[in-house]
C-alpha cells in the first residue's frame, strides 16, 4: 500500500482544489500544533464537558482558518514549494515550543534570525531530525505528489476565492460560537496566541520586516555632540571595562545568595571589600538582539521597544567626548552598538586550548590584550579608556561547552541540547559551570587590571537570564510581558582598584547602599556616563547609579 502511494499513479491525481486546500489546512492544525493542543489540554479551565465542546469548536474554527489562509497565499504558480514550506515552519516553531517551552513572537523570530553556525549547531539534535522527517517530509512528500483538478482560467480564482469566502464565513460562525470561551482563554493565557502555527511565524516575520524597513527609512540619530570629558593628568587617565555577560541570571549566583559556590572569585572581592553587587537589576529584553542595544542606548526599555527612532550608542558619545573605545566580541556581534568605533570578533580566532573546541572560550579576549590596546589612539587614551568585552558566557543549550574541562566544578554534567530530556540537577550542574567560568574570567580581568599603572574600574552585567525547566520552561526570549523572573533578573557588579576610588572620591558606604535598591539596564547608560566624567546633555544625573557616591 505504501509502495503503491510513493509511485506517481493515479491516487492522487484530479483532486477537487477545496478537498487539496483542506487537506493541508488539516495537516498544519494537527500536525503542526500539537504543543498548542497540549497547552490547551493542561489548563484548569479545560476540565468539563463544555469545556470540551469549547475546545473542539476551537479546532475546527482554527482549521477552517488555516483553510482560509492557504488558499490566500498558495496559488497554482508556487503551491508546491510554499505548501512545503508552510509544514517545515509549522514542524520548525512546534519542535522548539515543545522542547524549550518557548513561544513564537517577532522578537524570537529577530533572535533566530542573528543565530550564527556555532549557536545553530548547538541546537541540531536527532530529535529533530525525527521531527522533520515525520511532522513535515511525509506530508510534505504528499502535497508535492499531489495534484488538484486542472482548471481553466477563471476556474482557479473562482475556486480559491469561493474558499476564501466560505472558510470566512464559516470561521466567523464558529468564532461567535466559541467566543466567550475563547476570549477567556486568550485573556487569561496570553501565551496562547503566540503558539498557533503557522500563523504566529507569518505574523512575526511581517512584524519584523515592517519594523526593520521603518527602521532603514530613518537616518541615525545623532546625540550628544556636546560631550566632553575632564582632562585627567598623563598618568592618571581612567580605564573603564565594561563585561557584557551572556544568558546568565542572577539566581545562580553565589554572591547573590545562591547556596552553590559559583562565583568565589567575586565572593572574596567583596569580603575585600573592592566589589559591590547590586541584587536587584531587571534587564531590557530577553534575548541579546533587544537588550545589546537598549543597555548602550539612552532610551527606556519601553522606547526602545518601540523602535521608532534609529539612535547613536553609549559608545558614540563616550567617543565623542575624546575617550578611546574598544569593543571585543567573543559571540555574535556588538547588535549594531559598535558599528561606529574599533571592534574585534574573537569568536573565530585559533588558539591551541582557548579555541581547541573549535570555538573560543571568553579567555581569549584577555589574549594579546594590552598589546590592543596600544594600537587605539595615544590622545584619546591620555583621555581615558573604555574597553568593552561581550562573553560568550553561558548561552544555551550547550552549557557544556561553555566551560574548559579543567574548570567544571559541577559533575556530572548535562551534554545534550535537548533540554527537558536531561536530569535536572545535570543540568544545572552544566550551566552552573558556565557561571563559575564567568566568575574565573572577571578574577582573570581584574587580575589584569590590577597590574596597570591608571585608575581602573570593572562594570559587570549580563544581557538576560534564561530559563532552565521552570514552569516547563527553557532557554530565553519570552515576550518581556509574560517572560519569568529567571529571564529578566540578572547579576550586575562594579569592581573598583584604589587608584580609582580616589580619582572618583567614592563614598564606599552610600555605594552600598545603592547595592539592594532596584535598577535596571535603563540606568547603564547614565551611569556609565558618570563613571567616564563626560558631561552631555543627554546624561541624567538621577538615572546614574553611583553619581551620589562619587564626590
Amino acid at each position: 500500500m505504501i509502495l503503491k502511494w510513493l509511485r506517481p499513479g493515479a491516487a492522487l491525481q484530479g483532486r477537487h482544489p477545496w478537498a487539496v486546500s483542506a487537506g493541508l489546512a488539516l495537516a498544519l492544525s494537527t500536525l503542526g500544533n500539537v504543543p498548542f493542543w497540549w497547552a490547551l489540554s493542561q489548563l484548569p479551565e479545560v476540565n468539563s464537558l463544555r469545556a470540551y465542546t469549547g475546545v473542539i469548536g476551537i479546532w475546527a474554527a482554527l482549521t477552517l482558518l488555516l483553510w482560509v489562509f492557504v488558499n490566500l497565499v498558495i496559488w497554482p504558480w508556487w503551491r508546491k514549494p510554499v505548501g512545503v514550506l508552510l509544514l517545515v515552519l509549522s514542524m520548525t516553531a512546534s519542535y522548539f515550543m515543545a522542547m524549550y517551552g518557548v513561544v513564537i513572537d517577532p522578537t524570537m523570530v529577530a533572535n533566530a534570525m542573528q543565530t550564527n553556525t556555532a549557536e545553530v549547531r548547538d541546537l541540531l539534535s536527532l530529535t529533530l531530525l525525527l521531527t522533520m522527517l515525520i511532522g513535515a517530509g511525509m506530508p510534505g512528500l504528499w502535497w508535492w505528489r499531489l495534484q488538484p483538478r486542472a482548471g481553466i482560467g477563471w476556474q482557479r480564482w473562482t475556486h480559491q476565492l469561493g474558499a476564501v469566502v466560505l472558510g470566512s464565513v464559516l470561521t466567523t460562525v464558529l468564532l461567535l460560537l466559541v467566543f466567550q470561551d475563547l476570549a477567556s482563554l486568550m485573556r487569561n493565557h496570553p501565551n496562547l496566541r503566540y503558539m498557533v502555527n503557522p500563523l504566529n511565524s507569518v505574523y512575526a516575520v511581517g512584524r519584523l520586516a515592517q519594523n526593520a524597513q521603518a527602521q532603514r527609512q530613518q537616518p541615525l540619530q545623532a546625540i550628544g555632540d556636546d560631550a566632553s570629558a575632564r582632562l585627567p593628568d598623563a598618568k592618571a587617565a581612567p580605564l573603564l571595562v565594561l563585561v557584557v555577560g551572556e544568558t546568565a541570571r542572577a539566581a545562580n549566583f553565589g554572591v547573590a545568595g545562591y547556596p552553590r559556590a559559583t562565583t568565589p572569585q567575586m565572593q572574596a572581592l567583596q569580603a575585600q571589600g573592592d566589589l559591590y553587587y547590586f541584587s536587584r537589576v531587571q534587564s531590557c529584553g530577553t534575548n541579546t538582539e533587544i537588550s545589546v542595544p537598549c543597555m548602550f542606548s539612552h532610551q527606556d526599555r519601553r522606547a526602545n521597544a518601540k523602535r521608532k527612532m534609529n539612535y547613536e550608542s553609549l559608545l558614540d558619545v563616550l567617543y565623542k567626548a575624546g575617550w578611546a573605545v574598544l569593543w571585543l566580541d567573543n559571540q555574535s556581534g556588538c547588535k549594531g552598538v559598535c558599528d561606529r568605533i574599533a571592534h574585534i570578533n574573537t569568536s573565530h580566532l585559533k588558539h591551541p586550548f582557548l579555541c581547541a573546541t573549535g570555538e573560543c572560550w571568553d579567555e581569549i579576549m584577555l589574549d594579546g590584550l594590552s598589546e590592543r590596546l596600544t594600537r587605539l589612539t595615544p590622545e584619546r587614551r591620555a583621555r581615558g579608556t573604555v574597553l568593552v568585552m561581550h562573553q560568550m558566557g553561558s548561552h544555551g543549550p550547550a552549557y557544556y561547552k561553555r566551560s574548559p574541562p579543567d574548570k567544571k566544578i559541577f559533575l556530572p554534567e548535562c551534554t545534550s541540547n535537548a533540554l527537558s530530556s536531561c536530569n535536572a540537577r545535570a543540568l544545572m550542574n552544566a550551566y552552573d559551570n558556565s557561571i563559575a567560568y564567568t566568575d574565573d574570567f572577571l578574577g582573570q580581568v581584574i587580575a589584569w587590571l590590577k597590574l596597570q599603572h591608571q585608575p581602573t574600574a570593572l562594570w559587570y552585567v549580563s544581557d538576560h537570564g534564561e530559563s532552565l525547566g521552570e514552569k516547563g520552561i527553557y532557554l530565553h526570549g519570552m515576550p518581556y510581558k509574560m517572560a519569568p523572573q529567571e529571564q529578566t533578573h540578572v547579576p550586575m557588579a562594579l569592581w573598583v582598584s584604589p587608584t580609582m576610588r580616589q580619582y572618583w572620591a567614592v563614598d564606599d558606604a552610600c555605594l552600598r547602599i545603592q547595592q539592594s535598591k532596584p535598577w535596571s539596564h535603563d540606568n547603564w547608560f547614565h551611569t556609565l556616563l558618570g563613571s567616564a566624567d563626560v558631561t552631555t546633555g543627554t546624561y541624567q544625573p538621577a538615572m546614574d547609579i553611583t553619581r551620589a557616591c562619587r564626590r
